[in-house]
């Protein structure tokens, strides 16, 4: 990261000088509303975002606090952690998680967090969002591949298809890399843009994060959520031979149990989903490339071109030759 960012996100809050001065647990005026329907001595520990999202923000990012235990709590809000430098121990639901530099947690509101005493040279940033923040988001993505989409989109809103937490293991990803590092400038500087620039930033963050399911991880607890993201996964990387017996048995399950479960967890068959990333491919090969219709029907997985012809039809109104000229047509105006 650079050097800049991180001396200014090193910096010593006034809340970590009382925590190196003596205080021994967090102020929990920073962060908690009291439950003035219980009386004023009631507790509660889930972290408001009228304390943490001022002046009516959908998004704000402040250092994560270092030097001491920050106990169980949730938030009403969407909260993603970066890890810029070191490693800092995160509990969520029971799970434990060491976030290395270059790693990022999202969790959503029903996520129970706790957190583990940071150093001084660990540095995390922690990104508080709104959830309608995202309503832009999911636009910008809408032609993104749909069921790995959808299964990240579902633990940042709380479907049913998704956890209450996802973790990318993304030191190695450049482009991830680059992007947060373009988010924290946008905090930091705060643009008069701000908005627009974090929207599509994070935008382009999910779309890489997209392309990367290798690297998610999902709660070591639900096997479920583990299943989905192979399943999206597999159909990801393998759709050109995919086939739903085939996944049936490298996953040692029942077909006809799985493809019942497929389809009340996704709302859509395995045929559907396989048939969805085939066409997509197929769109960008003939909106990117000058191939045959021909060879990317055989390319996406379909040996028998007319086939291929109807069920595109179907889906786009237009035949694959009619979207390729329609795009060259569309360059040429």
């Amino acid at each position: 990261m650079d050097s800049e960012l991180l001396k200014i996100l090193s910096k010593i809050t006034p809340e970590e000088q009382e925590i190196l001065d003596g205080r021994s647990s967090i102020d929990r005026s920073l962060y908690y509303q009291a439950d003035q329907s219980a009386g004023s001595h009631s507790r509660t520990d889930e972290v408001d975002a009228s304390l943490v999202l001022t002046n009516g923000k959908l998004i704000d990012m402040r250092p994560h606090t270092r030097f001491i235990h920050f106990p169980e709590h949730t938030h009403n809000y969407v909260e993603f952690v970066y890890m810029c430098q070191g490693q800092t121990t995160h509990i969520i639901d029971g799970n434990r998680i060491l976030l290395k530099e270059g790693d990022l947690l999202f969790m959503n509101q029903n996520a129970h967090q706790e957190i583990m005493p940071a150093g001084e040279t660990d540095i995390a940033v922690n990104f508080m969002i709104m959830p309608h923040f995202f309503d832009t988001v999911l636009r910008n993505l809408e032609n993104e591949s749909g069921a790995l989409r959808d299964f990240l989109i579902s633990c940042l809103t709380d479907r049913d298809m998704g956890g209450n937490y996802l973790y990318f293991d993304a030191a190695d990803i450049l482009p991830v890399q680059n992007l947060m590092e373009n988010m924290i400038w946008i905090m930091i500087n705060e643009p008069q843009n701000r908005r627009t620039l974090s929207q599509n930033t994070i935008s382009l963050l999910f779309m890489t994060l997209i392309d990367q399911a290798s690297h998610l991880h999902v709660s070591g607890s639900s096997y479920e959520q583990k299943l989905l993201l192979h399943l999206f996964n597999y159909i990801d990387t393998q759709y050109q031979s995919a086939s739903l017996s085939d996944f049936a048995e490298e996953h040692h399950e029942d077909i006809y149990t799985l493809s019942r479960f497929i389809k009340k967890k996704t709302g859509r068959t395995f045929k559907d989903l396989l048939v969805e990333k085939r066409l997509r491919q197929a769109e960008y090969l003939l909106n990117n490339t000058a191939l045959p219709v021909a060879d990317i029907s055989l390319s996406v997985g379909y040996e028998n071109t007319s086939y291929f012809h109807r069920i595109f039809r179907d889906a786009y109104g237009m035949s694959p030759r009619d979207m390729r000229l329609g795009r060259v047509r569309g360059r040429t105006r």
